[in-house]
């Protein structure tokens, strides 16, 4: 790429707040990072046959910096099914010295395997992934395991972002059971950012993730990263820490935690996707059941408390790509944040066909 590579594609939402991060512009060259590939195969261990595992669909990308490289791990729907959803979902991964070109592995990396998590994750597959590290350096994936019937957030755990291994539901043991079979995805790990690492923080002792549940956005504690308990109420009820309550806005109809949370000075952020009625008041002009991103901020102390949100998205559809595709109505779904060579880079899905992505300087 020559000139300026940064250059927005489309103008950004400027930044209001200064707690928000951004703005995010798109790079003019290279976009999509990621395409479908009808040639790549490999031999799926549950079929027993070669698949076509990323010939329709590449989108819902996690991603992270680790030992100069930035790498994105991102949801591949492979021929085996027809319309949102029915197809077999594996998680791919790719790399960048550069944060500009992108080169993907031939096999994917996390899909379902014979063991006792199959019947939770097969024919659906493993999608939508977010990534952080421990302290220890682990690497932990939130992703969906997905039967065609019940989402469930599930974990996987890996050293070299190459070999996993699966913990199965995230909430299987939690309160004997009750969320084992309740629909639960999107988990976003709160981090902080520890020199050019982006780790796992503890806040009073304890793990905390934002993720979703029939539209909204819930909240979940563990003491291990692998084993999540959800934050109830008073009332012993799912506690909603973002809601679906403001009509006329671009996150009227959902609210979906997108990357890791991050702990900063003023509490912890949260970047997240809103889908909208279509009678958008504030911001740009969304049309009904498009996807967009806005940021949330919660107490540093207190991560059950909503302190302040965007009222317009910072990111929305504006390419051809992203309104295009198997999503009609168009997505910029954010799922990948990484820190790279003293930028912030932002991973998305685009109409569930192609991954984007968008750097803030």
């Amino acid at each position: 790429m020559s000139g300026n590579p940064w250059r927005a594609s489309a103008a950004p939402a400027a930044k209001e707040s200064h707690w928000e991060i951004g703005p995010f512009k798109r790079p003019v060259d290279g976009q999509p990072i990621l395409r479908p590939d009808p040639a790549a195969t490999f031999l799926d261990p549950i079929a027993n046959t070669q698949v076509h595992w990323e010939a329709t669909h590449v989108f819902n990308p996690a991603a992270i910096a680790w030992r100069g490289k930035l790498y994105v791990l991102y949801r591949a729907e492979d021929t085996t099914g027809h319309g949102i959803g029915q197809y077999t979902s594996r998680v791919g991964l790719a790399e960048s010295s550069d944060g500009a070109h992108f080169t993907a592995l031939a096999h994917p990396v996390l899909y379902p395997v014979p063991c006792e998590w199959q019947k939770y994750e097969w024919p659906g597959g493993c999608e939508d992934p977010r990534i952080v590290q421990s302290e220890n350096g682990t690497f932990v994936l939130t992703f969906t395991m997905w039967d065609r019937r019940t989402a469930r957030l599930g974990v996987a755990t890996s050293n070299d972002l190459l070999e996993w291994r699966h913990h199965g539901p995230a909430f299987r043991a939690a309160y004997g059971g009750r969320f084992l079979n309740a629909w639960s995805k999107s988990g976003a790990i709160v981090t902080r950012k520890s020199g050019d690492r982006i780790i796992a923080a503890r806040v009073d002792g304890k793990y905390w993730m934002y993720w979703q549940t029939d539209d909204e956005t819930a909240l979940a504690w563990s003491h291990d990263l692998i084993n999540w308990n959800p934050v109830l109420d008073g009332a012993g009820r799912l506690m909603i820490v973002l809601p679906k309550n403001r009509t006329g806005h671009f996150d009227s109809l959902l609210t979906e935690p997108g990357p890791p949370a991050l702990l900063t000075p003023d509490g912890i952020l949260l970047l997240y996707n809103g889908m909208s009625d279509g009678r958008t008041s504030a911001g740009p002009s969304i049309p009904a059941r498009q996807y967009s991103a806005g940021q949330a901020l919660f107490a540093g102390d207190g991560p059950t408390h909503l302190l302040e949100r965007t009222p317009e998205p910072f990111f929305w559809p504006q390419e051809p790509w992203e309104k295009t595709g198997q999503y009609k109505e168009g997505t910029t779904f954010i799922e990948g944040l990484a820190w790279f060579r003293e930028r912030w880079f932002l991973f998305y899905g685009a109409a569930d066909t192609y991954v984007g992505m968008a750097v803030a300087t």
